[in-house]
């Protein structure tokens, strides 16, 4: 079990009880599209930028409490831990960790009181999970830094005002705050993915960027960003293994309650084994998620690339078997368009792509372990 502080026990049951009290209802009829409302209520009740600085209005936690909010929230509607992960561990997270204090204070206050997002901007066309092939750029002119390139599969532009944008400056990598309102953003083509979000490219043509709105510039900077991703893909393997829950617990009360020969097909072996498995996976994997998480934040690190790496692709594996079995279970009535287990296994084939795709993180692990083999844990 998850050795849990008095307090975080405490926010964990209030913000679980909340999340079915309040999203319950209408947790399946979001579709992509931003739960606003239960945004605002974590706001108004002081559980969004828990774990930002306190004198940015946030909440002075970690990130191992986010990740516990995010699949709390998860195992009720998975729309709303979607967006809370992605306003605490990638865009904002990233000008807290390394921005500015005038882009601190500009840009994270709205995103803390759930009045605003901010989005991350990172592939392009010709650049995906191969960032050193980026080509936007960030070039000195007459004193002014200017941007010029584009960005796609960027989601929340449409709710965002601003974007952290990753750029290729002329001594290396690096990012930068734009606005997406201003001069020289043009707002391009929006596409929908297989969960109904909406993902948008978008062109920058001579924006100038403010000194203030430099994240990483140097290389040694920019590195310890590419670092910080790691906190992106835990919380990325919490929203699976809230998801899974989700998957488990509606698959379990429904062959609890469906009859067939007489009997609940919750008795038939093949079923028990079914949801044996399904709970194996779904623990296993969230003590994977835990460990890393808790290791990362008693040592005062950046979450180790190994211990990151294996429980982000554990969990694609297992939110892929859970969502699949689950629906299995449910027959024919699983398989209808607007039912959760079809919207959840349109999710879960997600987690193949973002944060980092499965084969990212199978080269990682084969790199770290090939070096230095596998670390002891005594």
């Amino acid at each position: 079990m998850l050795d849990l502080s008095d307090e975080q026990q405490m926010l964990l049951t209030s913000v679980e009880q909340l999340a079915e009290d309040k999203f319950e209802k209408d947790a399946f009829n979001w579709e992509g599209e931003t739960p606003w409302k239960n945004v605002k209520l974590l706001a108004d009740r002081g559980y969004f930028g828990i774990n930002y600085d306190e004198e940015l209005g946030g909440g002075g936690l970690t990130e191992f409490e986010a990740i516990l909010v995010v699949e709390a929230i998860g195992r009720v509607c998975p729309d709303t831990a979607n967006f809370f992960h992605s306003q605490h561990l990638v865009g904002p997270r990233g000008i807290e960790m390394f921005g500015t204090q005038e882009a601190k204070e500009k840009y994270l206050p709205p995103v803390i009181n759930g009045e605003d997002s901010i989005a991350v901007a990172i592939s392009e066309p010709e650049a995906g999970s191969d960032v050193k092939s980026m080509k936007t750029t960030v070039e000195e002119k007459d004193g002014e830094l200017i941007l010029n390139g584009e960005k796609t599969w960027v989601s929340n532009v449409y709710n965002s005002s601003a974007a952290v944008v990753w750029v290729k400056f002329p001594e290396g990598l690096g990012s930068v705050v734009i606005e997406l309102d201003q001069p020289g953003v043009e707002i391009g083509e929006h596409f929908t993915n297989m969960a109904g979000a909406t993902q948008t490219q978008f062109f920058m043509n001579d924006v100038v960027v403010p000194e203030e709105n430099v994240l990483t510039r140097e290389r040694d900077a920019f590195k310890r960003q590419l670092q910080a991703l790691n906190w992106e893909r835990l919380g990325a393997t919490a929203k699976a293994n809230a998801w899974a829950v989700n998957a488990f617990e509606k698959a379990l009360e429904y062959s609890k309650n469906r009859e067939q020969f007489d009997k609940p097909i919750a008795d038939f072996q093949g079923n028990e084994w079914k949801l044996a498995d399904m709970a194996k996976n779904i623990e296993a994997s969230r003590m994977l998620t835990y460990s890393a998480a808790q290791n990362a934040v008693e040592e005062g690190r950046i979450p180790d690339r190994l211990e990151t790496s294996i429980a982000k692709l554990f969990s694609t594996e297992m939110i892929m078997h859970v969502t699949d079995e689950a629906l299995q279970l449910h027959g024919a009535n699983g398989y209808m368009q607007d039912h959760p287990l079809e919207y959840l296994y349109r999710l879960a084939r997600g987690r193949r792509l973002g944060a980092g795709s499965d084969e990212i993180q199978r080269n990682t692990i084969a790199s770290v372990i090939k070096s230095n083999g596998l670390p002891s844990h005594w």
